[in-house]
């Protein structure tokens, strides 16, 4: 059976542990509640299926009946955490506390590159920023920048860069891009993504006021949608997205990074029956 380390599910953690204990010798789910302090014989099963969840209370007592200790049980406490969490900011430090537990231990499990990455619009806008400037000095590319960056910064950013393999370095001061994009667990990029969108959409606010009509664009409509206008509304911005992006890679001569976001979400409740006067 694999380490609880390279696990990002404990419900499937705990199933692969019955499954094991079963194979090897007579093994029951009354047994293994019993062990762990239930007096439910089948609500570890449960658990197991994803119909319930682990209090937090009982999490030491079920990882010492499945025999963790020290680090190991402090991984699967984090694990626990990060799958019954419902705010991002609780998943994304148990997340990067598995992260921190699995490297001490020479198993990379969870990737927080992502976080990283995704943390701060100066990743991204100096991923784009520094194959335009071959030769420029970090001082240079962060008065190129809107937004206040350091140089300390920008030289940071863009060794993490390199090393995260987001930009490769083609001689001194001179950067290209790399096929990668993202780096990072399914797990771990819900959460990176939806901090950068907040990020970028506070960006767009402070825009508003911030550049001329000219040298920004700005529109947006107020609509009413059923369900499936919705799914082809969302499927039209992606697709937008994509061919927005092939029209910028079609140029070899960018001299700007530049922004979009794409807002697409509700402003009121479904209305569940139709009202007349």
């Amino acid at each position: 059976m694999k380490s609880v380390l390279e696990y990002k599910d404990y419900h499937l953690f705990m199933q692969d542990y019955y499954d094991e204990r079963k194979r090897l010798g007579a093994f029951t789910w009354r047994e293994f509640c019993k062990s762990a302090g239930f007096s439910s014989p089948n609500f570890l099963k449960l658990v197991c299926m994803g119909q319930s969840n682990l209090s937090r209370p009982k999490i030491a007592d079920v990882a010492k009946a499945m025999g963790l200790a020290d680090f190991e049980a402090d991984y699967f406490r984090e694990l626990v955490t990060f799958c019954n969490a419902d705010k991002d900011s609780v998943k994304k430090a148990a997340l990067l506390e598995m992260q921190k537990i699995a490297l001490e231990h020479k198993i990379r499990v969870v990737d927080g590159d992502a976080f990283q990455y995704y943390e701060s619009w100066k990743y991204p806008v100096l991923r784009e920023l520094a194959p335009m400037m071959p030769g420029a000095n970090p001082r240079d590319m962060a008065d190129e920048c809107k937004e206040y960056v350091s140089a300390e910064e920008v030289r940071d950013i863009l060794a993490f860069l390199v090393k995260a393999g987001f930009l490769k370095k083609d001689g001194d001061k001179v950067y290209s891009q790399t096929e990668q994009t993202v780096i990072g667990s399914k797990e771990a990029l819900p959460i990176a993504i939806r901090a950068m969108h907040k990020e970028m959409a506070n960006m767009a606010a402070r825009a508003v006021d911030r550049y001329s009509a000219n040298e920004r664009h700005f529109t947006g409509v107020t609509l009413s949608v059923c369900q499936e206008a919705k799914d082809i509304i969302a499927k039209e911005l992606d697709d937008c997205c994509k061919k927005v992006l092939a029209i910028a890679n079609a140029y070899k001569n960018s001299d700007q990074v530049c922004r979009i976001n794409f807002q697409f979400f509700p402003v009121t409740e479904k209305i569940k029956e139709p009202h007349h006067a």
